[in-house]
């Protein structure tokens, strides 16, 4: 998996990979967040028909973070863990951790998903 950022460096890799939207990002000195993304350069053929049903699930996981739906994460990274060669177990590990905290510990009314660096 390689990790880019920003929609302009993901759109052109569209055609030929598979990439998927992960964390935003406001990095300092920029004036806007920033999207990261991965990409998924090799889907094993066993899993190819799959391949459109995880990413829509992987992008409404994304979505219903951003919404503060924590069942629908935890649920969602249930059915993701394994998937596109293991290569995001760490980061739906890191996610479900993140949601697992906010859902032990209540969410701050300012919270946002987006991470300040």
């Amino acid at each position: 998996m390689n990790i880019i950022l920003g929609e302009e460096a993901a759109h052109p890799l569209r055609d030929r990979y598979t990439v998927l939207s992960l964390d935003i990002f406001q990095i300092t000195g920029r004036d806007q967040p920033i999207r990261s993304y991965c990409v998924i350069e090799t889907v094993p053929l066993a899993e190819i028909k799959q391949t459109e049903q995880w990413r829509d699930l992987h992008e409404n996981l994304m979505i219903n973070y951003g919404r503060q739906n924590w069942n629908f994460c935890e649920q969602a990274i249930e059915h993701l863990q394994g998937k596109w060669n293991r290569e995001l177990d760490s980061f739906y590990q890191d996610l479900l951790s993140r949601v697992q905290a906010r859902k032990d510990h209540g969410v701050d009314p300012a919270w946002s998903p987006v991470i300040q660096r």
